[in-house]
């Protein structure tokens, strides 16, 4: 019996409540394994703290980071200054919390600048193929053939030391891996039925590329995101300990440790490095333990 245009409404109404009720129940079982992984929660909550603490600096220092105050030089850790005081009477503590403000500006910005360049080329690339594919692969494997601290010191040295010039740096040198994820996983989704079935349809390329085919490749590139954003915090604070990275007028995690080439600071006045050394192991410890979390609660081989 042919059904009527009543009936057919009723059945896209429940074909479409029954596609949300999937969708939510898959959201929910990625959030429940997310919160059962102890250590990918303890992360977050850590990373939360760290980043809340830096966001409002301000709030929780009265202290300027930038003001000398030579009667107040090389204190060791107390009530008033609990992390001591530097060289130069600077109270550590706050230098820290506003040079998370950079440190982390700068890791997470160029993770996810450097996620967005290779995520845009990678996936038309490698849904669309031919001449286009070929050149943006032949371009990412010449960056990506150079040691990353290696071209990251060399463009150093050609363009100077500054905030955005780092990041641009980091962005050149850092879209290659996040464009070949991204192309590798669009290779495998582009022989889809949906995927075929888009097409068949007269779709745009774009809509197919980024609207349909992206949403199912996102559980690695987030995945990645957090290690960039890890090896970008630890690629700073290295090059600003050797004094290649950021300006040392700007606190940033990196040229708070910078003190610690000076053999006295490095055996008597362990407040100087120790507390900031501590703070980015951790962070960059807590960032590693989310990507871990999610790699686990978004990667279907093994959902339960």
């Amino acid at each position: 019996m042919a059904k009527s245009s009543l009936d057919k409404k009723f059945d896209k109404i429940r074909e479409r409540e029954e596609s949300k009720s999937f969708s939510t129940k898959k959201r929910s079982r990625i959030i429940s394994k997310f919160v059962n992984n102890k250590l990918a929660v303890f992360g977050l909550i850590i990373f939360s703290i760290i980043l809340l603490a830096t966001i409002f600096a301000p709030l929780l220092s009265p202290y300027d980071p930038m003001r000398v105050d030579l009667r107040s030089m090389r204190q060791a850790p107390s009530f008033d200054h609990w992390f001591g005081t530097d060289n130069t009477g600077r109270d550590v503590f706050t230098r820290v919390l506003f040079g998370g403000r950079v440190s982390i500006f700068i890791g997470l910005g160029s993770a996810i600048l450097s996620a967005l360049v290779g995520i845009a080329v990678g996936c038309y690339a490698g849904y669309k193929g031919g001449w286009i594919d070929v050149i943006a692969l032949r371009i990412s494997e010449i960056f990506m053939s150079f040691p990353q601290i290696i071209l990251v010191l060399l463009l150093v040295s050609i363009t100077g030391q500054s905030l955005f010039n780092l990041m641009a740096i980091f962005i050149v040198t850092g879209w290659g891996g996040m464009y070949r994820l991204a192309r590798a996983r669009m290779l495998s989704l582009r022989e889809e039925e949906y995927v075929q079935a888009l097409r068949s349809f007269g779709l745009s390329t774009f809509t197919i590329c980024y609207k349909h085919m992206l949403p199912n490749a996102l559980s690695p590139i987030m995945v990645n995101i957090t290690l960039s954003t890890a090896m970008f915090i630890l690629t700073e604070a290295g090059l600003s300990f050797l004094g290649l990275g950021v300006p040392l007028n700007i606190p940033t995690w990196g040229n708070i440790l910078n003190v610690a080439q000076d053999i006295l600071v490095l055996q008597n006045y362990w407040w100087m490095w120790g507390p900031v050394g501590i703070v980015i192991s951790v962070f960059v410890l807590c960032v590693n333990f989310i990507g871990d979390g999610l790699r686990d609660s978004t990667d279907p081989s093994q959902q339960g």
